[in-house]
């Protein structure tokens, strides 16, 4: 008899369409945050791009990076975040609007901590002192 495979993250997550619609909501909240738009450079950002066309990109990303069939198409995060300067505290900002989101849409806890491993994963590719921080340490 076969193990049964363990379905992907991308799978327990609902597929494109769940992850699509928590990406709309994430998306709208972290668009429209102070504490992020405080920085000039990410409000910048925020008003370049057209919001529809960011969720597409996020959700590409997050399928893909959760065992989906899509393909990321955009910048890597370090091409796309190298000129806004995000501090640690803006980081921290971003994940307190990302928990609110799971929360929302009531994402279980093991798939929540999958997910935040993935967005931990490009922390030093987009936070400024991310690597002075990394460096410092023996």
């Amino acid at each position: 008899m076969q193990p049964v495979a363990k379905p992907s993250l991308y799978e327990r997550l609902g597929g494109v369409y769940s992850i699509a619609t928590v990406v709309d909501d994430f998306i709208n909240r972290i668009m429209a945050d102070p504490r992020l738009n405080s920085n000039p450079l990410v409000d910048a950002a925020h008003h370049r791009v057209p919001p529809a066309g960011f969720k597409y990109l996020v959700t590409e990303m997050v399928c893909w990076a959760t065992g989906g069939p899509q393909k990321y198409t955009g910048k890597s995060m370090a091409d796309s975040h190298r000129d806004l300067k995000i501090t640690s505290k803006e980081w921290d900002s971003f994940l307190d609007d990302f928990q609110q989101t799971l929360d929302k849409y009531k994402v279980p806890a093991a798939e929540q901590a999958e997910l935040k491993a993935i967005v931990n994963s490009t922390r030093a590719d987009i936070v400024v002192d991310a690597a002075a921080g990394a460096a410092a340490k023996p």
